[in-house]
This record gives structure tokens, C-alpha cells and sequence, in this order.
């Protein structure tokens, strides 16, 4: 497994972690996989404050999913960058087709644990190659998650990887969270992911900027720690969950963005 796909490591015992306390998440798949193949994680990997903020950040996508998808009941789902995340089975059953696609040897990995349906498949892929977009009919609506991706592509590669998901639907939903300039510089002293290898990161201080000459539309920043959620810690963990990752410095580092299309 390279130095990228090791990260997916970090979500998932931050996911079982949270799941397990009975709060912001309901993740029993996770739980399970990270009971059965936990892999050595530094300190920093698996703190609890990083375990809460990647919780409350899939719950924010996975709230965001179930709002889409009721506006739009004919969308096919596409999850790029799945890694091992249980969206599909956290979302529940639903009558459209659902995509997850990583790195081939992360979706060897995650075969192990999940099985493909006549509404669900894993495909194989890179986000910046246009061809695992081919293993998905052209000219669906989709409702597009991009969860700890775009980060580890270069602006160059986002902005195109936005042209061929324009090319390739009739219209599109995407979120998808960033780092900002700023993020990028500091996280370089305390980005857990350079516990497993990664050192090279990208931000985004322009929500317009991966848009290119593409017809996609920025539509309006999310939070990733509503305060519906961050109420869900109580006491000194909730006052300094909050100071941390749900305040003003926060936001400098580190946001959600949503786009449009047709």
C-alpha cells in the first residue's frame, strides 16, 4: 500500500472510535473492520480530538448525501476517494446506484470487507485519470462526495478532474472539503498524515479556483462542526473541541465546499 492509501487508516479508527462512544456517529462497520485489522497509527493519528473532527465531518457528509438525494431520487452516487468508509452501508439502502472508487489496491483491500450489489460497485480508479469516469454510464445526475481528497491533488489535476465530471453528467452535486494556503503551511508541524508518509499536500483559498473554464458552479460553504454536533461532547471536552477545530483559526485551515452543475 503507498504512502497516500495508509492515510485511510486514520478516518477509520477515528470513525470506530466515535461510533463506539455512541455519539455524532453510528459506524458499526467501522468498528468492526478496525477491531479486526488495526494497523500501528502514531500518537497524533489517534487522538480523540482528531477521532471527533473526522466523525463530525462524515456526518456532515453523510447528512449532506441524504438531502441530495431527496431532491434528486434518479442521481447515481459517486464517493471518490472511499477508502474503507462505510457511507454506503451508514446512508442506508437506496433505489440509485452507488459508486465508490479509490486506488486499485485500497478497493482489494476494501473487497475484503464489502460485496457488490446490483445497485452498488467499487471501481477501481485515480481522481486526476479521466478513465474510471468511463466505468460509470454517461449523462446521469450525480450526487458527488470527495471526502480528504482534494488536498492531495494539484491544482491542475482538480481543475480537471472538475472539466471531465461536467463532460461526463447531465448535472452534478459535489462537496468536497480543502485545505486552505495557509492550512497547508501549518499542518506541515502537525498533519497526522505525515505519521504514515505524506508530506506533500495542496490548499485552496479561492472556493472558484478548481472551476477552470467548466460551467460547475460554486454554491455556499458548509460547517464541518455544526454546533448541533459539537453539543454532543459535554464539559471541558465540548469547550475545547470547540476552541480548537469549530472556531475562527479553524476556518482558516481548513473548509467545505459545495458546487453545482446544470
Amino acid at each position: 500500500m503507498n504512502e497516500i492509501n495508509k492515510t485511510l487508516y486514520i478516518p477509520l479508527y477515528g470513525k470506530a472510535k466515535v461510533s463506539k462512544l455512541g455519539i455524532i456517529l453510528n459506524d458499526k462497520t467501522a468498528e468492526t473492520i478496525w477491531d479486526e485489522n488495526a494497523v500501528s497509527l502514531g500518537r497524533k493519528s489517534k487522538s480523540k480530538w482528531l477521532a471527533y473532527f473526522m466523525a463530525m465531518r462524515a456526518r456532515v457528509f453523510d447528512d449532506w448525501v441524504r438531502q441530495m438525494l431527496s431532491e434528486n431520487s434518479d442521481a447515481i452516487v459517486i464517493h471518490i476517494g472511499c477508502g474503507l468508509d462505510s457511507r454506503v452501508s451508514r446512508i442506508g439502502p437506496v433505489n440509485t446506484m452507488w459508486y465508490d472508487m479509490d486506488f486499485p489496491e485500497v478497493i482489494t483491500e476494501r473487497k475484503k470487507f464489502y460485496a457488490e450489489t446490483a445497485h452498488y460497485r467499487m471501481l477501481s480508479g485515480n481522481a486526476a485519470d479521466p478513465m474510471w469516469l468511463t466505468q460509470i454510464p454517461a449523462g446521469k445526475a450525480a450526487v458527488i462526495v470527495m471526502e480528504g481528497v482534494s488536498m492531495y491533488l494539484t491544482p491542475k489535476e482538480l481543475e480537471g478532474l472538475f472539466e471531465m465530471l461536467e463532460e461526463r453528467f447531465s448535472s452534478l452535486c459535489l462537496l468536497m472539503d480543502v485545505y486552505t494556503g495557509l492550512g497547508v503551511n501549518l499542518t506541515r508541524f502537525k498533519n497526522p498524515i505525515h505519521e504514515v508518509g505524506v508530506t506533500k499536500t495542496y490548499g485552496i483559498d479561492d472556493p472558484a479556483a478548481p472551476l477552470g473554464t467548466s460551467g460547475i458552479r460554486y454554491v455556499r460553504e458548509h460547517s464541518m462542526t455544526p454546533s448541533e454536533l459539537v453539543a454532543e461532547l459535554k464539559g471541558f471536552e465540548g469547550f475545547f473541541f470547540k476552541t480548537l477545530f469549530a472556531g475562527k483559526f479553524a476556518k482558516k485551515l481548513y473548509r467545505m465546499y459545495e458546487y453545482q452543475y446544470g
